[in-house]
């Protein structure tokens, strides 16, 4: 735990690999939340790709999240980080979180490993128009060519907007490369949190890189939101994904993380998100 601004600050990886990998985040509980301002700050001090900021409301958790450059509406790695937070400060059980333009639960688990599930907000998505997969590909360097047909790009949504582009190849994935400026401008003028890419190695098992230009880091280790968004995406297009799929993302930055989702029937309901998580040393 360290100290900004007065405020104490966990230090918590979500979606972790055993004692390693995971997608860093602070959390900050504390009995009133800070002025927006000061939330942004220490987001931009800690320098994680997201930071959550808890305080007790009527009914559960009010909950902000702010990345390094910008408030963000929902993040599911930093929710499973705060899972596991409040389950060391409250004990094991279910939590209720009231963000910004949804209301989730999330349960967490402090045993060892900690972990956590999140239920996301409801999901949709829809075809990427031409426009769009054009912009994406010459962002990354990408041709048609390399796009896997099985999946079309398409825009997913579980609480915030993100970009599918599924690869044919994992070496095409792993030589990921984008300029940050452009990208960041791209998912403005588009409102995507993230761009996936993904290379499918089943059906029930994805490695995806997140593009984050927009919160102002080169990619996410691991993206719970865009893993709910995906899930309810194959459940829209009658993917053969059996209830459940897995992720593995950050290994080709050296933070591997591994994420689980379970798809229910209900076509745009929540999605169960789940994953390990450890605390810091820092």
């Amino acid at each position: 735990m360290t100290q900004h601004s007065g405020l104490d600050v966990l230090h918590i990886a979500a979606f972790s690999d055993g004692a390693t990998g995971g997608n860093p985040a602070g959390v900050v509980i504390t009995e009133r939340l800070p002025e927006a301002s000061l939330m942004q700050q220490i987001a931009a001090e800690l320098g994680y790709s997201e930071t959550v900021f808890a305080a007790p409301a009527e009914a559960g958790w009010r909950v902000r999240y702010f990345a390094p450059a910008a408030e963000v509406p929902f993040c599911g790695h930093a929710t499973i980080a705060l899972g596991a937070a409040l389950a060391l400060r409250e004990g094991d059980g279910e939590f209720e979180l009231q963000l910004n333009q949804a209301r989730i639960t999330v349960q967490g688990h402090a045993g060892s490993p900690m972990c956590a599930s999140l239920q996301s907000p409801p999901t949709r998505s829809r075809p990427a128009t031409d426009a769009e997969v054009a912009q994406a590909l010459q962002l990354f360097g990408l041709s048609v060519d390399d796009l896997d047909t099985t999946l079309l790009p398409a825009v997913m949504h579980a609480g915030v907007d993100h970009l599918l582009l599924l690869l044919r190849q994992r070496d095409r994935l792993a030589r990921m490369d984008y300029d940050l400026e452009q990208g960041r401008a791209l998912m403005q003028a588009r409102g995507w949190t993230t761009m996936m890419l993904a290379w499918a190695e089943t059906p029930q098992r994805f490695h995806v890189r997140n593009a984050f230009a927009i919160g102002g880091v080169l990619e996410d280790p691991a993206t719970g939101a865009a893993a709910a968004a995906l899930a309810g995406h194959l459940r829209s297009v009658a993917w053969p994904h059996g209830g459940h799929i897995a992720i593995v993302q950050g290994e080709d930055m050296g933070m591997r993380s591994i994420l689980a989702a379970d798809i229910s029937p209900e076509a745009g309901a929540s999605i169960r998100v789940s994953g390990d998580a450890r605390l810091m040393k820092v």
